[in-house]
């Protein structure tokens, strides 16, 4: 059951999988209430409860789920679910690898009251140890060709210069280093993606930002999940990127979006059903 998407709830469908099926889950959860989805869905923290145990156990040892989620703001307090997930998740038996931010270039007007909301937390969580880090270098660095330089703080408080020598050889610093664990895309039109019909959802991650976490906790041939697949977002950059998909949208509409995306950057002419293979 891989390159399908199918239109049902995905708790029941993560409960056909077999233990250990996926390799990643890059996926972004409905945020409290903020977005109504068509009214076909129903989501609160039992739901979570449920379908959190499941993404673990169907997820490989050393495997990675990318969570993407927000708070809304009820009663003039942030909800702090998202925190409530990871914790929950950790309980369910993820590590917590990392904390990440996704930023947005762009952002709606808030209240009178606080600052401009731009970003949203990327939980990277693993079954154990990831299996597979690519880690994106795209960084420029300022001291490029330079020997490396630079202190370390020791435990008990006292500095220790990094050493510029390794094996007898004078390391010298790339021209690009790892990115942050903070990451900044453009979001809207035109900018999250070219598939202009898909802005018929309403919440829609930028297509680089499932791309770029595809390539750092994949390989090419790995089977990517989207539980909550919307408009297709994570199910059309795995194909790109050469890996397997498989996802489940309780909206047929939204289902119809994400197949014809797929079918878009495929190259094909029709597209299926939602509840059929690619």
């Amino acid at each position: 059951m891989i390159d399908t998407i199918l239109n049902m709830d995905c708790v029941d469908g993560l409960r056909d999988l077999p233990d250990g099926f996926v390799d990643l889950t890059v996926t972004s959860p409905p945020y409290d209430n903020l977005r109504k989805y068509n009214g076909a869905m129903v989501w609160n923290m039992e739901v979570f409860r449920a379908l959190a145990p499941e993404l673990f156990r169907v997820t490989k040892r050393g495997g990675v789920l990318v969570w993407v989620v927000g708070d809304a703001t009820i009663n003039g307090s942030e909800t702090g679910s998202s925190f409530q997930q990871a914790l929950n998740f950790m309980e369910c038996g993820f590590r917590l690898h990392d904390t990440m931010i996704y930023t947005k270039t762009g952002f709606v007007y808030p209240d009178a009251n606080r600052y401009y909301a731009s970003f949203e937390y990327m939980f990277v969580l693993s079954k154990g140890k990831p299996k597979t880090v690519n880690l994106i270098a795209d960084r420029p660095n300022k001291c490029a060709g330079m020997p490396i330089a630079g202190t370390e703080r020791r435990a008990d408080g006292s500095i220790q210069p990094k050493s510029a020598v390794k094996n007898g050889a004078k390391r010298l610093t790339n021209e690009f280093g790892v990115r942050s664990n903070i990451w900044t895309f453009s979001a809207g039109s035109g900018k999250t993606t070219n598939d202009l019909f898909a802005f018929a959802h309403p919440a829609m991650f930028p297509e680089k930002l499932a791309q770029d976490h595809i390539l750092t906790w994949s390989e090419p041939g790995d089977l990517v999940l989207d539980p909550f697949m919307g408009s297709g977002t994570t199910a059309k950059m795995a194909r790109l990127s050469g890996r397997h998909y498989l996802g489940y949208e309780i909206d047929r509409a939204y289902c119809q979006i994400a197949l014809r995306r797929i079918a878009a950057a495929s190259g094909y002419i029709h597209w299926q059903s939602c509840d059929t293979a690619q």
